[in-house]
């Protein structure tokens, strides 16, 4: 939602944004190209290309037909020329380095700048994540409008570091966690209050304790309480079944959704996390549930880490990326050796 928030704001200034969601199971030059591709047209506004613009729509064309043998996702459109020597080469970091600069140089042209919005970044391959870190990085030394917004889970800054090691100086990293009381209340009953409705303060305690301040839970309980109330001000008997009923669709959707992603060992060691609490807990605990050495189910944690249903806040560590799973967990598989 920030990130959407982020990308509008940019285009209310006259920026282009490339907006991408990075999916598990594509590579990043094939979400990439139909993004520049069509924001390369709009910045054209229907006029011929003039010079740098035509270039950059080459070097786009160029960089998807050299990897288009190695990423096999890539789909070439046919209208797409390219410029021999312009990212074509087939490697990706150099290639993209030469795309970037291309497109950074047409925004250039016409006064304005590129924005790569990226949601999901923990899911580019690491290899592909440095040749983006390179080529924003080359973008930047030479003053070019071509810049990036992301979002990922918290072992992007991790997962960043070690494709590049200058990346924690060429971004600027903002962990986005639980509101505050204040913050939380407000964003509580401020959409409330323009309805001209509004809580009673022991049901704002309750729904303060349940989501624990995080936003997207406050949504929810916000429209359960909505759709539940009969009369304002939502009193803490609404804001209990709103409760059961945010649970219910969460348990049914959001939980659920990864949930199934899990194999049964991944499953065991979730529910082994949850045995121990929210977390982070230590590896070591959380063998010692399982009943096995650490070494041994080291592979199902990284294997959990992969499809970002865990993070290591510190060495050791292991903690849920998704607030109240473990409670979650304990609903869904209330003996720990299930599943």
């Amino acid at each position: 939602m920030l990130l959407n928030q982020i990308s509008l704001e940019a285009e209310t200034k006259g920026l282009f944004v490339v907006r991408i969601e990075s999916p598990e199971d594509r590579s990043l030059p094939a979400v990439l190209i139909p993004a520049i591709r069509g924001v390369l047209l709009k910045i054209s506004r229907g006029e011929a290309f003039r010079q740098k613009l035509g270039k950059a729509m080459r070097a786009l064309g160029g960089f998807a037909r050299a990897l288009k043998v190695r990423y096999q996702d890539i789909e070439v459109g046919r209208d797409l020329d390219t410029e021999t020597g312009v990212a074509d080469s087939g490697d990706l970091q150099a290639d993209l380095i030469d795309l970037f600069e291309a497109v950074g140089e047409a925004a250039a042209e016409h006064a304005t700048a590129v924005v790569l919005a990226i949601d999901e970044l923990q899911y580019v391959a690491e290899e592909q994540l440095a040749a983006l870190i390179t080529a924003l990085h080359r973008t930047s030394q030479r003053q070019l409008p071509v810049l990036m917004v992301a979002a990922g889970l918290p072992q992007l800054l991790a997962q960043m570091g070690r494709a590049k090691s200058y990346a924690e100086r060429l971004f600027a990293f903002v962990t986005i966690d639980k509101l505050d009381e204040s913050a939380a209340r407000e964003a509580l009953c401020k959409p409330a209050a323009e309805e001209g409705a509004s809580y009673a303060e022991d049901a704002i305690a309750e729904i303060l304790t349940q989501t624990q301040g995080y936003p997207y839970f406050l949504q929810e309980w916000g429209k359960h309480c909505w759709n539940l109330a009969n009369a304002s001000p939502i009193a803490r008997a609404d804001a209990t079944r709103a409760t059961c009923a945010a649970m219910l669709e969460l348990d049914m959707s959001f939980f659920r959704v990864r949930f199934d992603r899990l194999t049964p060992a991944e499953k065991r060691y979730v529910r082994a996390m949850a045995e121990l609490g929210p977390g982070p807990h230590r590896s070591g605990d959380i063998a010692a549930i399982l009943g096995k050495e650490v070494s041994t189910i080291a592979p199902t944690r990284a294997s959990l880490i992969k499809k970002g249903m865990v993070y290591s806040p510190s060495h050791g560590d292991t903690a849920f990326t998704v607030p109240l799973f473990d409670g979650f967990m304990k609903r869904n598989m209330p003996a720990l050796n299930a599943g």
